[in-house]
């Protein structure tokens, strides 16, 4: 190993290392990348560190390793159904198991969190993670009050509202309570019958059946015409959504090239889930207990 090559490995190791010293020390976090991000901003309990050559930076692990700790945010197409998308993504990248943050009706576009190998255990907290939506709606008759008719029977329709899953659907047609948290008329057309509103809403609100009510509300009838979602749980539109596309491309740029920048581009890891939780630093030499099942005591607490 040459000596450019030693001292880049030392350079790389020392990015996030803090040294072990009797004070805290003084350091601007806020550009540090997924949970070590404003890590000053977190309670000290003690500034005792013992540093350890094992472990790496969630960005810099191999690229196997990488690929089965991370998650897709995917642009989920029109027509195949969620579980279809999910194995193709399985097929392409050779994983073992695959995982979603919640179906998504087959016409149905937008946000759909792909949790790959060790990531799938964080599919149940995606599936219960708030949602939300950009519809369009039709609606059967003209309005007589115009925009702000339909604006105010959207405003009425927030809070929690009784819903029935609708005729076609994957689940039990029973009476259920679910929550919309905000809704917003974005634009409506009188001529056509048509709106287009966004909702942000609990996790397994049928939209198609808010749609139903909204036109059992204005006295002309509804339907759900287009739906897309723009958000699911810590993932929106703006966080590096990729298409199925992409994934295919930046596999067979892997296998053919050997560049992995494609696909390091394309799966996050697993702890950009994970940003707006509660954080715990524990000391390294209480990790291995907490591991086999110990409790969290305060004495192997640094941060918290």
């Amino acid at each position: 190993m040459t000596m450019d090559v030693v001292k880049s490995k030392k350079v790389v190791e020392d990015e996030y290392t803090i040294k072990p010293q009797a004070s805290t020390p003084a350091v601007d976090t806020s550009s540090w990348p997924l949970l070590l991000k404003n890590y000053d901003k977190l309670l000290v309990r003690t500034g005792h560190f013992t540093p350890i050559p094992n472990g790496c930076s969630p960005l810099k692990r191999d690229i196997r390793s990488y690929i089965s700790s991370g998650v897709i945010n995917l642009d989920k197409p029109s027509n195949p159904s969620s579980h279809e998308v999910v194995s193709w993504v399985k097929r392409i990248l050779r994983a073992e198991k695959t995982g979603h943050s919640g179906t998504l009706d087959p016409k149905v576009t937008g946000c759909l969190i792909v949790c790959i190998d060790r990531a799938t255990r964080l599919v149940k907290s995606q599936q219960g993670a708030g949602k939300e939506y950009v519809c369009v709606i039709r609606l059967h008759d003209k309005l007589p009050g115009g925009q702000p008719q339909l604006a105010r029977a959207l405003e009425t329709l927030t809070g929690a509202l009784f819903q029935r899953p609708p005729l076609i659907s994957a689940v039990k047609r029973q009476l259920r309570i679910r929550t919309i948290h905000e809704s917003k008329l974005i634009e409506f057309d009188n001529d056509r019958h048509l709106g287009v509103f966004w909702v942000s809403c609990e996790a397994g609100t049928y939209i198609r059946t808010l749609c139903v009510h909204l036109g059992l509300l204005l006295g002309v009838g509804a339907h759900m015409q287009e739906l897309r979602r723009v958000r699911s749980g810590a993932m929106d539109e703006s966080k590096q959504m990729v298409t199925l596309h992409d994934v295919l491309d930046a596999q067979w740029t892997m296998d053919n090239t050997r560049d992995e920048s494609y696909l390091r581009r394309v799966i996050a890891p697993l702890e950009t889930l994970l940003t707006s939780y509660k954080r715990l630093v524990v000391k390294d030499s209480a990790v291995n207990a907490v591991c086999y099942g110990a409790k969290l005591m305060l004495p192997g607490l640094l941060r918290y």
